[in-house]
């Protein structure tokens, strides 16, 4: 494939690359794109290029530059933190490790949620490129294979390209590696400082892409992505954001990233900080977090991730635990939404009738002082939605259901899902 770039009239800085579809043909070789991943430097070194079907896997092994998903190479940005200084100058308030706590307009971006658009910038979430899928196939408990004919999948990581580009949470980054053995002949490499990430949240997301001439991906299904060129560089752009799988989600480099964002916002988007953001995955999203939901206290049913297992995938890591509590309907407790009259502190005690049925996980207050939200995991034979529980010594909380665990679908065992 040749690794030229045409380019359309688009506003602003974005171009698209029409040689590369949203979907790439699962008997292509991942050796026809020859440049090279943008998130990567060209090296020499022992690789293992992949063929995928949809009924077989094959490999070879050859001396070649990198494998390569984009025809891109990455250059270092031309000014470190060009996007910290530009958010910066316009209010930012920035944590000492880089992260963008809140433009003061918390309650501005929430309300721009309902009724708008904001952009926040993620790009503390973890991202790292995996060379082969085949030794990964074996630690995730959806089947590769359906992730590659679908573009992308919930499974604590979103693998965006075929040859495994994973976005992760905070601090979940470095789990692959963990399981990643030397005969796999595998390599992971932690790319979150080479990249920005950003999402569009909101019902006027649609009007963003369209302003930006990327309509081409409104109304797409979830995980569909196409890649662009922003001011020369990469820029890849995904449906579906972090707790929806509406909106969207941008990847590029740090080099582009302070005039994307700059371009979004002149097309109406409300800038967001990670203190509203945490605020949203709580009050509106429901979406477990690591280490506040997501930890070796809970397991991946409890926590009501259903669309991220598999019945029928095979081998995977938990694979004989995850069946035996379905089979023998072991889960003991849920995750729920809880409405509570105070505020609580994760971690106090659930109870009902004076015996403790669970404990908070997470916390929020709404828009108004009266507004108190709370996520937290209760058993299952004490509580069901709408039912009164007291959280600590003396906050009543109705247990509620959240819209992202209420899309989650309990898999069947003939669905091959």
């Amino acid at each position: 494939m040749a690794a030229t770039v045409s380019t359309t009239t688009l506003p602003s800085i974005i171009t698209w690359n029409s040689n590369l579809s949203p979907c790439p043909s699962l008997s292509s070789s991942l050796k026809s794109y020859p440049n090279g991943a943008f998130w990567k430097k060209k090296t020499k070194k022992k690789i293992l290029s992949i063929t995928l079907s949809s009924t077989k896997r094959s490999s070879t092994s050859t001396s070649s530059t990198n494998l390569s998903a984009l025809p891109f190479d990455l250059s270092p940005p031309p000014i470190d933190h060009d996007l910290l200084d530009t958010l910066t100058l316009s209010g930012a308030k920035v944590s000492d490790d880089g992260i963008i706590e809140t433009f003061d307009n918390d309650n501005e971006a929430l309300d721009a949620v309902d009724n708008g658009v904001v952009v926040v910038d993620l790009s503390h979430y973890g991202r790292s490129v995996e060379k082969t899928v085949s030794s990964f196939f074996t630690t995730k408990a959806l089947p590769i294979l359906n992730v590659f004919m679908k573009d992308s999948s919930d499974n604590r990581y979103c693998i965006c390209v075929d040859h495994g580009n994973l976005h992760g949470s905070p601090m979940a980054d470095g789990f692959p590696a963990m399981y990643i053995f030397p005969a796999d002949k595998v390599e992971i490499q932690d790319i979150t400082k080479q990249t920005s990430l950003f999402v569009l949240v909101g019902p006027r997301s649609n009007q963003v892409m369209e302003g930006l001439n990327l309509g081409d991906l409104v109304g797409q299904p979830y995980g569909t992505h196409q890649h662009f060129s922003a001011n020369g560089m990469p820029f890849t752009v995904g449906v579906g954001n972090v707790i929806s799988e509406e909106g969207f989600s941008l990847l590029m480099t740090p080099a582009a990233a302070g005039s994307v964002w700059k371009t979004i916002l002149s097309q109406g988007a409300i800038p967001m900080g990670s203190n509203a953001w945490e605020k949203l995955r709580v009050l509106q999203g429901g979406r477990p977090a690591p280490q506040k939901e997501l930890t070796n206290e809970f397991n991946v049913l409890e926590a009501c991730l259903w669309n991220s297992i598999s019945l029928n995938k095979g081998c995977y890591k938990g694979q004989e635990t995850i069946s035996r509590l379905i089979t023998y309907d072991g889960v003991k407790q849920r995750l729920w939404g809880i409405c509570l009259s105070a505020p609580a502190e994760p971690g106090s005690p659930i109870t009902i009738n004076g015996k403790k049925v669970g404990k908070v996980t997470s916390y929020a207050s709404g828009r108004k002082e009266s507004e108190h939200f709370g996520l937290g995991y209760i058993k299952r034979q004490a509580a069901s939605e709408g039912d009164t529980v007291i959280v600590g010594d003396n906050i009543t909380g109705t247990v509620v259901e959240v819209p992202f665990l209420a899309r989650q679908c309990p898999p069947s065992r003939g669905s091959g899902s």
